[in-house]
């Protein structure tokens, strides 16, 4: 099923790599992170060359639900507590300059660019909501607590961000692609170290920025156990009430808001990969409760990459990787995290300081209760009885009957039902004789 951002816009195409290329800097991944890296450092003079497996957008940035915020949730009062106030600060200086930065950037692309009020609701836990405004006060950020007038069901309150956004992500995309340097079916099938090897030549880099969503190297950074991935669903609904503002659920758990057009997108229904949950039916029997009249237009799924702390991983792959960098681990936080990740890493790439390096920092500590509930899952994945395995590291492959896919619960790999790859971190298809379901 396509997103509503696949109608009525067209992407500029280009060539597969033939024969042998040498470039500073080796770009893979050709959605809005590797796009954005590619468009800052040509910006800069950088020689670079950007190589994407499929077409650019043909992953998960097609099928975001493009809101353009610094409130990730109710994110800030967990940051200072956990990680201080100054990084907690850092944080959020670093999203509002993403956020600039797109808007800066918008002025010139027709992209359907919106400022809009954002705001994290909740059904049941005001005492939640006043510690996050709390928390936002002591970061000198306007936030307030207010009610939720515009839902259909009634909350808690919510927490309300001024002056944040939304567009239409591949209208951007395509403003910002178009004179790039860009090789499109051009599958990195293997690496060595300051080559590349694709189907029909070679890239020699001096370094490489990883842009995959899911890093492809499983040799060093144990992102395979730094993070997991999440579904989650939307669909876009016609003849339903709008919205000013854009909403999403506090718990991670709940719905999710905003309009486009004469549409409504609610979102919601997620699980972790591999795992069973709510998906589209979830979302259509409260469309059918709370929007009756409505029709549904489109409806898609997108997968996101979970981090330990809620913190993306930004910055050197691993000590062991000095001359690599990765952009990973957005926490469904994808708009922002996407511009905050091209920002930095291209100042990295310059040798140039960046105040948020130690912020995002990849190889900050992974002792979070979270890894051990990643490594458990990945245990009982390679335990599992099945001749479905999954190519990355061996785990087993579940049938998802919403999605009609094999996923891995272990690192969120998918195939469709042929064995085609379609969501990372594997790097290549599965190809087994179709199983019985």
């Amino acid at each position: 099923m396509d997103s509503v951002w696949m109608e009525n816009v067209s992407l500029p195409r280009f060539e597969a790599l033939r024969g042998n290329a040498d470039t500073d800097v080796l770009i893979i991944g050709g959605g809005i992170t590797g796009l954005l890296c590619a468009y800052f450092l040509k910006e800069a003079g950088v020689d670079y060359i950007l190589a994407e497996r499929t077409g650019i957008c043909a992953g998960v940035t097609k099928n975001t639900t493009a809101k353009i915020t610094s409130q990730h949730g109710l994110i800030y009062a967990d940051l200072v507590r956990k990680q201080g106030i100054e990084k907690a600060a850092l944080y959020l200086e670093a999203n509002q300059k993403a956020l600039s930065m797109y808007r800066a950037l918008s002025s010139e692309i027709d992209c359907d660019f919106e400022e809009k009020s954002s705001y994290v609701y909740s059904l049941d836990d005001s005492r939640k909501l006043e510690e996050e405004v709390e928390a936002l006060q002591r970061l000198h950020f306007p936030a307030e607590l207010v009610q939720t007038e515009e839902l259909p069901f009634p909350t808690a309150g919510a927490v309300a961000f001024p002056e944040q956004a939304q567009f239409h992500p591949l209208k951007f995309l395509a403003g910002i692609a178009k004179d790039l340097n860009i090789y499109e079916h051009t599958f990195v099938k293997e690496l060595s170290e300051h080559e590349a090897v694709t189907a029909n030549g070679r890239i020699s880099y001096k370094r490489l920025i990883f842009a995959t969503h899911f890093p492809i190297d499983n040799k060093h950074g144990l992102y395979f156990l730094k993070m997991y991935q999440q579904r989650s669903y939307c669909i876009a609904l016609k003849n339903a009430a709008q919205i000013k503002g854009m909403y999403v659920d506090g718990s991670g758990k709940g719905l999710s808001f905003r309009n486009y057009g004469d549409f409504l997108l609610l979102g919601g229904g997620g699980h972790r990969t591999g795992k069973k949950g709510g998906n589209w039916q979830e979302l259509r029997e409260t469309a059918k409760k709370y929007y009756p009249e409505a029709s549904e237009e489109y409806a898609w799924a997108a997968q996101d990459c979970m981090t330990l702390d809620d913190i993306p991983y930004i910055g050197k792959y691993s000590p062991a990787m000095p001359a690599c960098f990765a952009a990973t681990g957005y926490n469904k936080w994808g708009m922002t995290s996407a511009m905050t990740a091209a920002m930095l890493l291209a100042d990295l790439i310059m040798e140039k300081e960046n105040p948020f390096t130690a912020v995002f920092d990849p190889s900050r500590s992974m002792l979070k209760p979270q890894l051990f509930y990643n490594a458990a899952e990945a245990a009982a994945g390679l335990l599992s009885l099945t001749t479905r395995r999954c190519p990355h590291l061996g785990c087993a492959l579940k049938w998802n009957e919403a999605e009609h896919s094999w996923d891995c619960s272990c690192h969120g790999s998918r195939f469709d039902e042929e064995g085609a790859l379609l969501d990372n971190p594997a790097n290549g298809d599965w190809r087994k004789e179709k199983a019985k379901r």
